[in-house]
């Protein structure tokens, strides 16, 4: 594609060279740089694509995307600046794949909890209504039954493109996307047509990144107000800052709720540890998954599915039969009848949600024994720090014995993390808690204080199958050292 259509209806603020110079490939990477490509120069967090511009000219880069042009310009080679490449970037990577989001139905989901499990609902949802379908979640990606790895919770905006043109190529015709509050204010979205956006609720989380939480709110807020007028926005009018979502967007405006009027209302009727029967929309229904998070997420993948044209009792109908996404309240029993739960939850509100659910959930057995609730939790290294002993502090406050232990120190010391932890510790609760660093070990020590009919709650890691220390991944998946652990037990 030559460059004058490349960036096609795209404020640029200055040009250098032929705008008819071919373009082969677009990217961000200098090492990927090759006769015929675009390098696109991005200020990141890290470090800044402009100090890379020489050496993607010396391995062959026909132009230059910027924002600030070089003080020596090479005659052979394209410049064009603008103001903000990380979003032109995007509008262009469109132009180039022809615009595949237009070609298919994209949905975006967005919260601090929950974007994970109602993606990968509805990925199976309208696998299950017979259509083909892509995902992009934290988890992985999806092409029907092809998987690939997924680096980012939503990759950048050109691999973005090529994921959707290869979905397309393979007969998709629905895509379901998480949407994070970075590649919103990262611009990884830019030039991408949703037909839908769904909200799922937002709590202290990534300060880290945005500073603060009217910074978080706005970044999810800022999906909804580039939505088009053809597609819906689909809000969970319940959470406080729901209806903040839909302010200024020009898509549909759509609510669900569990508590007040809404375009989709729903009822939890009796909640156990084998699922949820609920009323929605007048229908009754049994659903495997379990606690009132996943109702609400039940609910909005409802609403979405209705949205976007299905028959609700088709829809309420396979959603029934459907179990939880890997890594979200998934269950590991052992032959003593000891209850595993590992689950993702790494913030606060997503722990308090899994935690409450479990204490409404369990029940007296036949002897009398109120089952005891273990809980296994750490914090994530170089992320939100304030959240640490507020982590611990929740743990304690719903569980009747907690072990501290490592998640992903990545490059902090772990040990500096579980200190920050303890602080959060209340003083009457010292007793119950214990602090491992090793999370192989702590996994061990959980079991071996489960009696039959005891709860462990393994929270923070979830579906992921390492563990990052210094920069290194080991392998480490917190359902299979469970199990290990259940085996090693039963042995004894």
């Amino acid at each position: 594609m030559q460059l004058k259509d490349l960036f096609y209806k795209i404020p640029l603020l200055a040009t250098s060279g032929s705008m008819n110079t071919e373009i082969t490939n677009l990217t961000m990477d200098s090492r990927k740089v090759g006769s015929g490509s675009l390098f696109i120069a991005i200020r990141g967090t890290v470090a800044d694509g402009h100090t890379f511009i020489q050496t993607a000219i010396s391995q062959g880069a026909a132009a230059i995307l910027c924002e600030e042009l070089p003080s020596e310009i090479d005659p052979s080679v394209a410049y064009i600046s603008v103001q903000n490449s990380a979003r032109v970037m995007g509008l262009a990577a469109a132009n180039f794949y022809e615009h595949p989001s237009q070609k298919l139905k994209l949905v975006g989901v967005t919260g601090t909890n929950g974007k994970t499990s109602v993606a990968t609902l509805l990925f199976r949802l309208f696998r299950a209504l017979g259509y083909r379908c892509g995902l992009l979640s934290t988890v992985q990606n999806q092409i029907d039954d092809e998987v690939i790895p997924a680096t980012h919770t939503t990759p950048d905006a050109i691999t973005m493109n090529q994921l959707l043109v290869k979905m397309r190529m393979h007969g998709c015709t629905h895509v379901f996307m998480e949407v994070s509050s970075h590649s919103v204010v990262q611009e990884r979205i830019a030039g991408l047509h949703f037909a839908g956006g769904i909200f799922t609720n937002i709590t202290h989380d990534h300060l880290d990144f945005h500073g603060t939480f009217d910074n978080y709110i706005r970044a999810k807020k800022g999906f909804f107000d580039q939505l088009p007028a053809s597609a819906f926005a689909l809000t969970n009018v319940d959470d406080k800052r729901g209806l903040v979502m839909l302010q200024n967007t020009a898509a549909r405006k759509e609510t669900y709720s569990l508590q007040t009027l809404a375009s989709f209302k729903g009822k939890i009727l009796a909640d156990s540890l084998f699922g949820l029967h609920m009323l929605v929309d007048d229908n009754e229904v049994w659903f495997k998954l379990i606690g009132r998070f996943n109702a609400y997420n039940l609910l909005s993948v409802y609403g979405a599915a209705v949205l976007l044209g299905e028959e609700p009792t088709d829809v309420l109908t396979l959603l029934s039969g459907i179990t939880p996404p890997r890594g979200r309240f998934e269950q590991v029993v052992s032959d003593t009848k000891i209850v595993g739960i590992v689950d993702y939850a790494h913030t606060p509100d997503a722990l308090q949600n899994v935690l409450e659910t479990i204490n409404e959930l369990r029940q007296v057995d036949e002897q009398g024994y109120l089952p005891q609730i273990i809980t296994l939790v750490g914090c994530g290294g170089n992320r939100d720090a304030a959240k640490r002993p507020i982590m611990a502090g929740i743990a304690c406050k719903f569980s009747d014995r907690v072990i501290l232990t490592s998640d992903n120190p990545r490059n902090e010391e772990p040990m500096a993390i579980l200190e920050q932890m303890q602080a959060g510790v209340p003083l009457v609760d010292v007793k119950k808690t214990q602090t491992i660093e090793d999370r192989h070990e702590a996994i061990r020590q959980a079991v071996s204080l489960a009696h039959p009919h005891d709860i462990i709650l393994v929270a923070g890691k979830g579906h992921e199958t390492y563990q990052e220390i210094k920069g290194v991944k080991y392998n480490f998946d917190d359902r299979a050292v469970l199990q290990e652990a259940f085996s090693e037990r039963g042995n004894q």
